[in-house]
């Protein structure tokens, strides 16, 4: 058995590590989860912040060769991972039991909006996560059809703290995700006439009443452009940060920068622009740079591939992350980099949002 002053002298370096992906040192992260000696034999477990974690072994190397330098007589080294999301305490006026809210944004439509917040959903729950889908597009909700879903949702009554009864509504599952839709509630055919003050009561009522289940991460599919849907979010919840979907041509450029522009203005954090629909037909590498020119992150690329459509067309986003599926690796890269900003925004704060019942 070692000695305590052995064990706090291996904490010591293994605190000391600086990330590779957060850039600070593991101890400042409270990322070191446990540091064991037996003989000549340490084991260390690190528990990570945010699934998909892109730099395991770069970390792993640079834990090992920091306590072999500092203590050359130990024989083996083993790094132990595991994953336990956290959460960004954003405050807000609407309580959820979620730790990261991420709204998936654009400043015009016709991007794909909605099959990157599909994707990214999958893409999470591929990660292990505990994830949930808003589809907060009102007036043209495209989330049910991509998932394959129909409502309505169930209700259940709980009681408030002064012993009020209130219905609450169940969202439905699919795949193992949680899943809420204005169209779950409407026909299909029908159209949503609303003014903003209608609107933004509606979105209350709806986030407030909605019975999410312990989520790592509750992904909002916004509607397109700058208006009302996306305010009465940024006023109500208490979001982690906002992702941005644009196409390579200038068009849609221009117009993401206008997303980028009234996330700033509400203070959310941007955690990155994804290149959509890239290729031989819209080109390839604009989203990039339009992102360096704005300073925020770079988050992928997302080829035009037939199978996404086909896919989203058929409500079965989930084959798209089959091991034969030729969009899975770049979606895969991009749902990593996007849980990476996520553990940084959530590094930054403490434990998410807490339920709130009407």
């Amino acid at each position: 058995m070692s000695s305590p002053s052995s064990l706090a002298e291996l904490r010591n370096v293994v605190a000391g590590v600086v990330d590779p992906i957060y850039e600070r040192r593991l101890g400042e992260l409270r990322l070191l989860k446990d540091v064991l000696l037996d003989g000549d034999r340490v084991t260390v477990a690190i528990e990570l912040p945010s699934p998909g974690y892109p730099k395991q072994d770069e970390l792993r190397e640079t834990i090992r060769a920091a306590i072999q330098t500092a203590r050359p007589d130990v024989s083996s080294v083993e790094v132990t991972f595991t994953t336990v999301v956290r959460g960004k305490d954003a405050g807000g006026r609407v309580g959820l039991n979620v730790k990261n809210i991420i709204s998936v944004g654009s400043g015009k439509g016709g991007v794909g909006k909605s099959t990157v917040a599909a994707c990214l959903t999958y893409g999470l729950k591929h990660f292990g996560a505990k994830v949930g889908l808003l589809d907060a597009d009102v007036y043209g909700p495209s989330i049910p059809h991509m998932l394959g879903a129909s409502g309505p949702p169930g209700v259940i009554e709980r009681k408030t703290p002064e012993g009020q009864v209130v219905q609450r509504m169940v969202p439905l599952e699919r795949d193992g995700i949680q899943l809420m839709s204005m169209g779950f509630l409407v026909k299909e055919e029908q159209a949503v006439i609303w003014r903003g003050p209608m609107l933004h009561k509606a979105l209350q009522q709806f986030l407030q009443q909605t019975e999410w289940d312990n989520l790592d991460y509750l992904i909002i599919d916004l509607p397109p452009g700058t208006g009302d849907v996306s305010l009465t979010l940024s006023q109500l919840l208490g979001l982690t940060g906002a992702v941005v979907v644009c196409t390579p041509q200038k068009v849609a450029r221009l117009d993401a920068v206008k997303a980028i522009a009234m996330f700033r203005q509400l203070n959310i954090p941007i955690l990155g622009v994804v290149e959509n629909m890239t290729g031989e037909v819209f080109g390839s590498g604009g989203a990039k740079e339009m992102a360096e020119q704005h300073k925020v992150p770079f988050l992928g690329a997302i080829p035009i591939e037939m199978q996404i459509r086909v896919k989203g067309d058929e409500g079965r986003i989930a084959d798209l992350y089959s091991d034969d599926s030729p969009a899975r690796e770049p979606l895969l890269a991009v749902c990593r980099n996007i849980a990476t900003e996520i553990g940084k925004e959530a590094l930054k704060g403490g434990g998410g949002p807490t339920l709130q019942i009407l």
